[in-house]
């Protein structure tokens, strides 16, 4: 069987990581978001807000971590990996904010490719903010907006999670896997 790599993204506070934790709870192998990782070195380093004060550099730890996570799902032997994030992300974030960036961010999302794309819809009955999470919920429905695209412009047909409880989207994610 062929192995999937799964990924699951959209804005801020769309619960991606909720849905992913428990993806793992269920015992399927789970490659978790590094931004806040970048984020929280970032600031332990006395920059607040790399993202802002510097979005190439920040794109580019991520751009680095996100392809050793794809090579990681490859060299996995697990057949199904679901990743929260994927290559794309990095891109549809930078065109949000108007960062314009060379070629080196866009060849990885035509090199790398996913199985299936599943999106999740801004909701604001659970979006909340924190220190890595600074947007507004307007700025996260906008950055939804932008992954869409993104993910629509490399050949991608994004999957959209409904609301509801963590599993009963995580089984949606499940039964629309595929073949």
């Amino acid at each position: 069987m062929k192995k999937k790599k799964i990924i699951i993204t959209g804005g801020p506070g769309t619960g991606k990581s909720s849905i992913v934790h428990h993806l793992e709870e269920l015992n399927y192998k789970c490659l978790h978001e590094i931004s806040r990782d970048v984020i929280r070195e970032a600031q332990l380093n006395g920059i607040e807000q790399l993202f802002l004060e510097d979005p190439l550099l920040f794109s580019r730890k991520l751009m680095e971590g996100r392809i050793d996570q794809f090579r990681e799902a490859e060299e996995n032997p697990s057949e199904i990996i679901f990743i929260d994030r994927g290559i794309p992300d990095v891109t549809a974030y930078m065109d949000y904010l108007g960062t314009e960036y060379p070629e080196e961010f866009v060849e990885p999302s035509r090199k790398y490719k996913y199985d299936k794309i599943f999106i999740l819809p801004p909701w604001r009955a659970i979006y909340k903010s924190d220190n890595e999470r600074y947007e507004s919920f307007d700025q996260a429905s906008k950055i939804s907006i932008y992954l869409n695209n993104t993910y629509e412009s490399y050949g991608y047909q994004p999957i959209l999670v409904p609301e509801a409880s963590i599993e009963e989207r995580a089984n949606f994610i499940l039964n629309n896997l595929g073949s």
